[in-house]
């Protein structure tokens, strides 16, 4: 079992910054990839950025490529997602999760075995 628990929101005014944290706990040696995904209110969950966890490599969503980054602390078990340059459309509420197989992709939710209990970010106009 591995548990996530995110940490970080916030309201912020448009262009502004935040960082989210995510520390994991539990059997966290099982773990392949990290991701972020996020779900506004009434719009499906969709993928942020993920990571995984030993070789490091990192994805995003079109939508943030450029303005947000992913990273890790292994000694910590804690992965960030910093968010620059931060647009209303960005408002949501984000969600950690971690998955311990290689589906193939770390971009879908059904990649994902645990997942935090969201942190809610407001990115005001």
């Amino acid at each position: 079992q591995v548990h996530v628990v995110e940490s970080g929101g916030g309201l912020v005014q448009a262009g502004g910054s935040l960082r989210l944290s995510c520390a994991a706990s539990g059997r966290t040696f099982s773990i392949y990839a990290m991701g972020w995904f996020r779900q506004a209110p009434g719009k499906e969950r969709e993928f942020v950025a993920a990571l995984t966890w030993n070789g490091g490599n990192t994805y995003y969503a079109d939508s943030v490529k450029g303005r947000f980054t992913i990273s890790r602390d292994n000694a910590k078990n804690t992965v960030y997602l910093q968010m620059n340059s931060l647009k209303p459309e960005d408002t949501a509420t984000y969600y950690c999760a971690a998955g311990r197989r290689n589906w193939g992709t770390t971009q879908r939710a059904f990649a994902y075995d645990y997942w935090g209990q969201g942190s809610q970010v407001t990115v005001s106009s």
